[in-house]
């Protein structure tokens, strides 16, 4: 997907590319039974309207010139029972397109969501969150009326063009010429209009999508907005933007409410000339006024069909515009994905091993280069050092969110490249700094990881890491519905929760990144001993920066250089007086200083 901010506009004139209305036939062929017996009903339907200008003819020029009561009321019954049955035929087709055009909305939005969640966290970080919202909202709609809709309205209308002009031939040959005269001019004014308005809705939509961006990005950082005050810098960004939006909509809208005038103008002066030509030129006021008034019926049904295909080519060209941003998305690379061979990891005991690994998230700009080291089950391993030095690397790719660029991640003597991403994440705890809360209850959030948790479950979890005592004081305890991402809820609280969901899990492996950064001292001690219960028999490994709070560990490696420039206990690596030394030193000096 183009990596485009809310500063910049989407293309969306795109040439016509036959590969994505192929693959996109996919969705239609399973609908394809209904679409044809929706297509015989819209036929059926337009047939049947078109018999009413004939039976008016046949009213005008024979029943009521001659006093036949009994053929007008068979007329009039006629007229009645055709419009019945176009009414019938057209609310059966409704019925059966929206059926279809639901079905394919949901299957695409389906299929594109499941790619969604396969995609690796840098796709998320690299692009706008309001523009991924567009292509899975507004684009899978406007696509799926072209595909099942606008198909079936293309074979429609031209069917209808078709029926009229038979219809109108059937009445008064010469005439229905006089209709035909009209389409070259209807014609090129047809190919301006449309042309300029087809651009000017797709910048109606660049400037949407901007501002729907620009939005998303905002509500998400209300909070720093607030602090740093640029409420007022932002409003006027957001003025700008929705002033870009009212200017693309009002140009659209005018070029679209010449379209209405264009056509009647024509129309009439079409009108015009059949009354014209049948009261003078061809038979000289001869022509039977119920040949002209079903001649100039049709006229006025005739521009319908033309302006109607002119519409759906717009759609249709703005459509497989959108069609391409769907598949763009749907084609973005999984680049950590189940090899073809891949097995289902064994239950973990624990054992880590970094086999000569290097990993870069850019090429040439390597973060990681030639790290070997094993953990034995149940040891705990702190990995400390300098801000970007790769700690976070490490347990990222111990979960394998990134594939390595060389070496191999063993696991119990497996290679996680080999196993399945389920088996493995599944046996892994990840507590991560910024503690995600989703719209629910605490119970929910708690029992995310694992569903069949039982209320029990839930409050030793709790219990062990310090969430049951703010828990139980809540309106509904463990029923209290909290708002998306923890609103009102502070961050430690988000933490403490983060934490019991973690260990409910029952993980094997346990990554604390930076887990305790947001909880004050005094609960920190108290989870700590909940902790090292917790913690007993698993595998752990914790980034910190709070060097106080790894002192026990059983490793600490010290992470500078692309590598590991220390390991050890704190013992021994206090005795060394390297990095390590020299960094928590200088952190417990400036403790003291406080």
């Amino acid at each position: 997907m183009r990596r485009n901010t809310y500063k910049e506009d989407e293309i969306l004139e795109e040439p016509f590319d036959i590969k994505h209305l192929l693959r996109a036939s996919g969705y239609i062929k399973k609908h394809a039974g209904k679409m044809a017996l929706a297509l015989i009903f819209s036929a059926l339907g337009g047939a049947a309207a078109l018999v009413s200008p004939m039976i008016v003819q046949k009213a005008l020029d024979v029943a009521i010139p001659k006093g036949d009561e009994t053929l007008l009321y068979k007329l009039v019954i006629a007229a009645a029972l055709f419009y019945v049955c176009s009414v019938i035929f057209t609310t059966l087709r409704s019925r059966i397109m929206v059926n279809v055009s639901q079905d394919i909305i949901y299957q695409i939005r389906r299929d594109l969501f499941a790619h969604l969640q396969k995609l690796p966290f840098q796709y998320y970080d690299d692009r706008p969150h309001g523009k991924i919202l567009v292509r899975v909202v507004n684009y899978v709609n406007s696509v799926s009326d072209m595909l099942s809709n606008g198909l079936i309205n293309v074979v429609l209308e031209i069917l209808n063009l078709i029926f009229i002009v038979i219809f109108m031939f059937a009445v008064d040959v010469k005439l229905s010429f006089v209709v035909l005269a009209g389409v070259p001019f209807l014609m090129i004014f047809m190919f301006w209009i449309k042309n300029k308005q087809r651009k000017a809705w797709q910048a109606v939509s660049n400037k949407n999508s901007n501002l729907n961006a620009y939005l998303q990005e905002n509500i998400v950082g209300a909070r720093i907005t607030q602090i740093f005050a640029r409420e007022d810098e932002n409003a006027e960004i957001f003025k700008v933007l929705s002033s870009n939006c009212q200017k693309a909509w009002m140009k659209a809208v005018s070029y679209s409410t010449m379209v209405w005038p264009g056509i009647d103008t024509i129309s009439v002066l079409v009108r015009a000339a059949i009354f014209m030509f049948a009261l003078i030129v061809f038979s000289k006021g001869n022509e039977s006024l119920g040949v002209i008034v079903a001649i100039s019926s049709y006229a006025s049904r005739f521009w319908q069909p033309i302006m109607n295909l002119g519409n759906i080519f717009n759609n249709f060209i703005n459509n497989m515009a959108y069609l391409e941003r769907i598949f763009e998305a749907m084609d973005e690379p999984v680049t950590v994905d189940d090899a073809p061979d891949a097995v289902e990891m064994k239950k973990m005991v624990g054992e880590v091993t970094f086999d000569h690994v290097s990993f870069s998230y850019e090429k040439g700009k390597e973060i990681l280069h030639d790290v070997s080291f094993s953990v034995k089950p149940g040891e705990s391993i702190a990995l400390v050092g300098p801000t970007g030095a790769g700690k976070s690397t490490i347990v990222s790719l111990i979960s394998r969110f990134y594939n390595v660029d060389s070496g191999r991640i063993l696991i119990d003597g497996q290679d996680i490249s080999k196993v399945t991403l389920h088996s493995l994440r599944s046996q892994m705890g990840i507590m991560l700094q910024d503690s995600f809360i989703f719209s629910g209850t605490i119970g929910d959030n708690i029992r995310y990881g694992k569903l069949d948790a039982t209320e029990a479950d839930i409050r030793k979890a709790s219990r062990a890491v310090c969430a049951h005592d703010f828990i139980k004081v809540m309106p509904k305890g463990y029923n209290t519905e909290v708002k998306e991402r923890g609103a009102l809820l502070s961050q430690g609280q988000k933490q403490l929760l983060s934490f019991a969901r973690t260990l409910l899990a029952d993980p094997a492996i346990l990554v604390l990144d930076e887990a305790t950064s947001s909880i004050d001292v005094q609960t920190e001690k108290a989870l700590q001993r909940g902790l090292d219960t917790m913690l007993e028999g698993r595998t752990s490994f914790i980034i910190a920066h709070r060097l106080s709070t790894v002192t026990k560990c059983d490793k600490i490696m010290y992470i500078d250089n692309g590598g590991i420039t220390e390991c050890g206990s704190h013992d021994e690596l206090m005795a060394r007086k390297g990095a390590y030394y020299h960094l928590f030193t200088a952190q417990m000096e400036g403790m003291e200083a406080v």
